[in-house]
């Protein structure tokens, strides 16, 4: 029994950096108060935020006059080549979760609206801040980036913890 209470505090430590981090992630409005709309400048808008790795976007919009698309590529943005669509979406409110750093292309679907600038860019960073991956040493676990435990400011810069179990000896 003593070996299992040993992981105990290991176990505690986990599920605090995973409430955090899920505690921690942003909700971003697309387009502000406006919303998806063709008045917004979306360009402004996106350079005014810091997206991250478990943040979401919720786009808010009148159901079919506007929709939402998410692009396959910088060059589809660029050109607004609808039909190149990953996802579509067009329930007037509709939420995207940023799962992965890079970026990720959005526009309305409705004939003209991408042409008129309702389209946006959205450059998603690693939740510790970072645009690389870690890679945890060999046997190695990589746990989730973390806020500091003890502490009363939160830090833009947390790092990923790494768990060896096998660089622990039993003393058995």
């Amino acid at each position: 029994m003593e070996v299992s209470t040993r992981f105990v505090p290991l176990l505690v430590l986990i599920l605090t950096a995973t409430l955090s981090r899920e505690a921690l992630a942003a909700k971003h409005a697309v387009g502000g108060s406006q919303g998806w709309d063709e008045s917004v400048d979306f360009d402004s808008w996106a350079s005014a935020q810091t997206f991250k790795v478990g943040d979401e976007l919720e786009f808010k919009y009148t159901a079919g006059l506007h929709s939402v698309v998410e692009l396959a590529g910088e060059s589809a943005y660029k050109s607004c080549d609808i039909g190149s669509a990953l996802n579509s979406l067009n329930g007037g409110s509709n939420t995207v979760k940023l799962s992965k750093p890079g970026p990720r292309y959005f526009a309305c679907g409705t004939p003209g609206h991408c042409e008129q600038g309702m389209k946006v860019k959205i450059t998603t960073a690693a939740a510790d801040g970072s645009s690389s991956t870690t890679t945890p040493p060999s046997g190695c676990l990589l746990l989730p980036p973390h806020p500091p435990i003890f502490s009363f400011s939160v830090s833009s810069h947390w790092s990923p913890l790494c768990w060896c179990p096998s660089r622990f000896s039993s003393r058995e």
